[in-house]
């Protein structure tokens, strides 16, 4: 039987030889892609090139400059000395010692007088000798029976005035108040001080407790004296 192809233009015959050929020539393609070099144009007038030791000297100017006088030596003038003559009488001032001996009177203690020193500091109500009495805790005997007044009194003033803020209850707002005053030394209630969550809630407890009473102010050292008190102020929605 006849073939059907033509032995003699087989491909497959020198396919290892085309394939050496190939890879021999994509290899020398790839090392000359790796080797090739390029370099940027050098510029003839490149400044940075230039050999410093080539440059000109630069002669620096050579200037002079005037310096102030020194300033003079201040010549003191000695004083004049006067010779007396041996005839005159020269009187000398007597100084007379200032130190006490025996005969220097002793003041009586009773002569001597002591400047009582003055308390204007602010004593806190938990410091101070005797506290502030509340109107209706005059009966009381003791201090502590005092305190106690106190503390009731001011709980039963803070019931009988507190109103909740009407703004304060349509907002929602609630919180404490932290509130600070003085019993000044005349009774009356000063310098009072607050912080709390909102300027509605702040305001409604100062005017809780400007409307204190005159109370009988506190003592230190049997000396009237300021007297400041804590207290938080609580607001809360049902």
């Amino acid at each position: 039987m006849r073939p059907k192809k033509n032995p003699q233009l087989d491909l497959r015959k020198n396919s290892l030889l085309y394939f050496m050929v190939g890879m021999t020539f994509i290899l020398l393609l790839t090392f000359l892609a790796l080797e090739w070099k390029t370099f940027d144009p050098k510029s003839d007038w490149d400044i940075g090139q230039l050999d410093p030791n080539l440059l000109p000297d630069e002669e620096v100017p050579i200037t002079f400059q005037k310096l102030p006088e020194p300033p003079k030596p201040k010549i003191q003038t000695p004083p004049k000395i006067e010779i007396a003559d041996d005839e005159d009488d020269i009187v000398e001032p007597v100084i007379e010692p200032d130190d006490t001996n025996q005969d220097t009177p002793v003041a009586e203690v009773d002569d001597i007088k002591v400047e009582e020193e003055e308390i204007d500091e602010e004593i806190p109500i938990i410091s101070v000798e005797n506290v502030p009495i509340f109107p209706g805790c005059e009966g009381e005997t003791t201090e502590k029976g005092k305190r106690d007044c106190f503390q009731e009194m001011m709980k039963k003033h803070i019931r009988k005035n507190f109103r909740y803020p009407e703004v304060a209850q349509e907002m929602g707002l609630q919180g404490r108040v932290d509130i600070r005053f003085t019993i000044e030394k005349n009774g009356d209630i000063g310098n009072i001080k607050f912080r709390g969550p909102h300027e509605t809630l702040e305001n409604e407890a100062t005017r809780i407790i400007s409307k204190l009473p005159t109370m009988t102010p506190g003592k230190q050292g049997g000396k009237q004296v300021k007297v400041t008190y804590t207290l938080p102020i609580t607001f809360k929605l049902n």
